[in-house]
């Protein structure tokens, strides 16, 4: 019989965190994911057809949460990865030990997600600290969660 003492604290949609994309599809600041790091394009190049009949396409790329370049070189006709990119702006509560208070608009507080260590957290604590009222940008894609802006909320 059915175990009645099973507990689920969190469950995935089994939604794939990428979807198959042709690399002549993919557009610049698009996104696409390099070296297993989801990424924004930033450049890229088609080569003209060679002896063996596929243009190749030259991408590079950002990491949206490390900014760190990657370059990939892919035949036009294959598939490359896309990551489903998810973004939320949240209102900051307060900074606990370097983690934020984000007040989601349907009344839920996430404590989760820390404070950046770049320029982006050194901005929410200065605001926070300032006492401004404002909203912090998170992007979430394949696993990984991070606040990359903020915004003045509207008096």
């Amino acid at each position: 019989m059915a175990d009645d003492d099973i507990d689920f604290q969190t469950v995935e949609s089994g939604a794939s965190s990428t979807y198959p994309m042709q690399c002549s599809a993919l557009r610049k600041n698009g996104h696409v994911v390099l070296k297993g790091r989801p990424c924004k394009i930033v450049e890229m190049s088609t080569s003209k057809t060679g002896k063996h009949g596929h243009a190749k396409v030259n991408m590079v790329g950002i990491d949206i949460f490390t900014n760190k370049k990657y370059e990939d070189m892919c035949p036009s006709t294959h598939n490359m990865d896309v990551p489903a990119i998810k973004r939320l702006d949240y209102q900051l509560i307060n900074i606990d030990n370097s983690y934020m208070s984000l007040l989601a608009d349907n009344g839920d507080v996430r404590e989760d997600l820390r404070v950046p260590e770049n320029d982006i957290g050194k901005e929410i604590e200065a605001k926070f600290g300032a006492g401004e009222e404002f909203t912090v940008t998170v992007l979430s894609a394949m696993g990984e969660e991070c606040a990359v802006a903020t915004k003045v909320l509207p008096k």
